[in-house]
């Protein structure tokens, strides 16, 4: 068994088979006979695996026809140097099942073959826009240089009738160049026309006759009138009280803050602990459309102010009966957004008609009127109390206006922004405040300085409609219109809070509004 197999392996060798010389470049080892003898006979029972290289041939070599060496066209590496008739030698291999007609075609552009001709690239694509514009071309079989009817292929009548008109051709004449109307002596400046002069066959512009002019004069005045009427009439304020008893015994109005309700409403302190409410306690009714803002008394909060869709402010007690205690009539439009001032003596209104009123909270009359012909789209009052005479509105055309209450005027504009203005809310002890915009950004601003400080937009940010200051005013939450509410840091940095994003509701679309239990557990 073991001579037999020995004879075999020599065999083996000896019938290496061609392709692995040729890689190898060397020629195949025999296997010597001796070494075999040392192979131990193979034990009753075991198995053993003899593993046979495949022979087979590659599917696809360059064969050099001379000297009848393959190489592998796949190969990286060759370990000796193959000449060059064998390098580009054609490959053999298994023919393309797939290999159609079209396939086999030569091809040297997108649609197919083209032939090399002599034609110019300028006349060629002349003639083609030509087809393509008038539905005619010169025949390119046709000698060209005596043109005639027969020269051209596709709408020959076309062609006729545009006296063989191309693509990149005019049809006008260097000769037929429009003439000018002389413009006399260049020294006689009233009369000198000069580059000014009207051509040869322009026709004067027609003019109104005296009655026409006449007729359109009175149509431009009033129109010009009708729009001096809309600008002029704001809304004429009146006020009515709800409640018999404006004053108490002792002459003291509604805005007294009352004593009779079980806890002290005139302390500022911040209780222990907050407490989720439990129940609803009472629904005031009163507005026919939706309501827009509501601002508590400042400090007390025994009072409510709600303004509305309906033109309307009305101002609710909070205690006791919970009457509407007045109503504040003279916006001909929806009421966006109030502000009280620091003592709520007086408040601030901002309508759709463009106009921001000062009523008085106690007798309900309009103090003044501020309008700069855009619609105010918030309101805010300085909260340092000797500034209590100037305040600021975001409006519609992307600016932030500053009025001063006691001149009626205009003292700054803040105008960076590049959307109509959402909400103002002041921070860093009244020194700054933080605006937010349809830009889907935040500026920081300076007080009196028109150029923002602080600038943050971010790809992924979204316009946010509602931002309320926390009450330790160290943290802004604002109301994103990607349904989660941010925070930023309201100190030096204005940076995003990752850590507290509150997702949950569904807002896309309204400017749900945040706000905090005193504590800030909520």
């Amino acid at each position: 068994n073991m001579a037999a197999a020995a004879a075999s392996l020599v065999s083996y060798g000896s019938d290496s088979d061609s392709e692995n010389e040729s890689k190898s470049g060397t020629s195949p080892q025999k296997v010597d006979p001796d070494a075999l003898a040392h192979l131990q006979p193979l034990k009753p029972g075991s198995v053993t695996s003899i593993a046979v290289l495949n022979s087979a041939p590659e599917v696809a070599v360059k064969e050099d026809v001379m000297t009848g060496v393959h190489l592998d066209p796949a190969l990286k590496e060759v370990s000796y140097n193959p000449t060059f008739e064998t390098m580009f030698a054609p490959e053999f291999g298994p023919a393309n099942p797939f290999r159609s007609q079209q396939m086999a075609a030569p091809r040297n552009m997108l649609s197919g073959y083209a032939e090399p001709a002599h034609v110019n690239d300028f006349m060629f694509e002349q003639q083609r826009r030509t087809f393509s514009t008038f539905g005619y071309a010169l025949d390119p079989s046709v000698d060209t240089s005596q043109v005639s009817s027969s020269s051209y292929i596709g709408a020959v009548e076309e062609a006729e009738k545009n006296k063989g008109l191309m693509a990149f051709e005019t049809g006008v004449k260097k000769s037929e160049k429009r003439k000018k109307v002389k413009g006399g002596d260049a020294s006689d400046i009233d009369s000198f026309l000069g580059p000014w002069a009207k051509y040869q066959d322009e026709k004067d512009v027609a003019k109104p006759s005296e009655d026409e002019k006449k007729e359109l004069d009175e149509i431009i005045a009033k129109r010009q009138k009708r729009g001096k009427n809309e600008e002029e009439a704001p809304a004429e304020e009146k006020t009515v009280l709800h409640i018999k008893d404006a004053y108490d015994y002792q002459g003291r109005s509604y805005l007294h803050v009352p004593q009779d309700v079980g806890i002290n409403l005139r302390s500022a302190d911040v209780p222990d602990k907050c407490y989720l409410p439990k129940k609803q306690l009472h629904v005031w009714t009163g507005h026919t459309k939706g309501v827009s803002a509501i601002r508590l008394f400042p400090v007390s909060g025994h009072l409510l102010l709600s303004c509305s869709m309906d033109c309307k402010i009305k101002l609710w007690e909070v205690y006791n009966e919970r009457r509407c205690a007045r109503t504040f009539i003279g916006h001909s439009k929806a009421v966006r957004d109030v502000c009280f001032n620091n003592t709520g003596t007086q408040f601030l209104s901002a309508a759709y008609d463009r106009y921001l009123k000062l009523w008085d909270s106690e007798t309900g009359q309009c103090i003044a009127r501020f309008t700069n012909r855009k619609v105010p789209y918030c309101v805010k009052f300085n909260p340092d109390e000797d500034k209590q005479n100037l305040f600021v509105a975001g409006m519609s055309d992307k600016k932030i206006v500053q009025w001063d209450i006691r001149s009626g005027e205009v003292v700054q504009e803040y105008d960076r922004h590049l959307g109509a203005v959402n909400t103002i809310t002041f921070v860093d002890e009244n020194r700054r405040f933080v605006s937010t915009s349809d830009d889907k950004s935040l500026r920081v601003w300076e007080w009196d300085i028109p150029v923002d400080f602080k600038y943050i937009a971010e790809p992924s940010m979204h316009s946010m409609p509602a931002v309320t200051l926390s009450p330790n005013g160290k943290w802004l939450a604002c109301q994103s219109m990607d349904n989660q509410i941010l925070i930023f840091g309201a100190q030096n940095r204005f940076r995003l809070n990752k850590k507290k994003i509150f997702k949950g509701h569904m807002v896309a679309g309204y400017a749900c509004q945040v706000d905090f239990s005193p504590d800030m557990s909520f």
